[in-house]
């Protein structure tokens, strides 16, 4: 038997979700950036040296889509997720260079219920993620819109058996 999904009601404002660790390869890199965001920087060590990122290193994309990650396998995998309605803030503070191991925490601000969708809440996050020297490397807020718990009919008839 599997474990209950979580639901709008285990998102309170205050609770954290640990992210990571991620240890970033350089092939990684080069392949996302292949297809992605083919800049000189993200797809060749020296060129990357020599611009002021100092080395190979992750787009920017890149690092939103391995911060999805961490967050997928942290919570939303196991919670009743039903999508974003965008992102509030994303921000690359430091590179991501091959061989940096990410690690952060998703921190739920605020919950609501939807006005426009019964049985559902939106639940604002802010995400904090850092390289191995515990620089912050990104920081992102968005909301996500998450089922509630079925409500249980507790009401018992007042009629008796004939």
């Amino acid at each position: 038997m599997s474990a209950e999904k979580l639901s709008f009601e285990d998102f309170e404002p205050g609770r954290r979700f640990l992210l990571g660790p991620k240890l970033v390869l350089a092939e990684e890199i080069i392949e996302f950036a292949s297809e992605f965001d083919p800049q000189p920087m993200h797809l060749d060590e020296a060129a990357g040296r020599a611009s002021i990122l100092g080395g190979l290193a992750a787009s920017g994309w890149h690092t939103s889509a391995m911060l999805m990650r961490m967050m997928a396998d942290s919570y939303v995998l196991n919670a009743l997720c039903e999508g974003a309605p965008g992102i509030d803030l994303m921000e690359w503070r430091k590179p991501v260079l091959a061989g940096d191991t990410l690690q952060g925490h998703s921190s739920v601000l605020e919950a609501r219920p939807m006005r426009s969708r019964q049985g559902m809440g939106i639940v604002k996050f802010r995400h904090a993620v850092e390289n191995q020297r515990g620089e912050l490397i990104c920081l992102s807020e968005n909301s996500i819109m998450i089922r509630m718990r079925p409500q249980q009919d507790t009401s018992m008839s007042s009629e008796l058996p004939a």
